[in-house]
């Protein structure tokens, strides 16, 4: 397996990227008002921002071209549930799950990288709780896991 970047090489360019987005267009950088851009365009409504779908487009199109760079591109999968749900059902659950976390991201004003990123930086105070109820809650739950899996904390 090829090296990954560092995450004190990574994180700091992200912040940069984040910085420069304010600074150039006093936007918010997030993932969740992208597909509401892609939303928008199939349903043909105003108010597109272009860049957003540029930047999703850019997410794909770069995580798909680092892993086959990498010869990684077909690793990964949903480790045992793959081999345990059929394939129909594993494909309705996750499309059923990611409407639910679409929907939940634009109530919540947001998804977790733009709150967690772009409004903790710009001193949101919803940001910060946000935050703290998404941390808080992967941490509960990744302990409810080990304890039913019978592991340790």
């Amino acid at each position: 397996m090829e090296p990954l970047l560092p995450w004190y090489v990574g994180g700091p360019i992200f912040g940069l990227c984040v910085a420069a987005l304010y600074a150039i267009g006093n936007r918010r950088l997030g993932v969740s008002g992208s597909y509401l851009a892609v939303g928008k365009v199939l349903l043909r409504r105003p108010g597109v921002e272009t860049w957003r779908l540029w930047f999703l487009g850019g997410l794909v199109v770069g995580a798909a071209g680092a892993a086959m760079a990498g010869g990684r591109f077909a690793e990964g999968g949903y480790g045992s549930l793959s081999t345990t749900v059929p394939a129909h059902v594993l494909v309705a659950m996750l499309l059923g799950g990611g409407v639910l976390i679409g929907y939940g991201a634009r109530y919540a004003g947001g998804c977790t990288s733009g709150h967690g990123i772009s409004g903790c930086s710009s001193l949101s105070g919803g940001s910060y709780v946000t935050t703290a109820v998404f941390f808080s809650t992967a941490v509960a739950v990744t302990w409810v896991l080990h304890l039913v899996s019978g592991g340790a904390l």
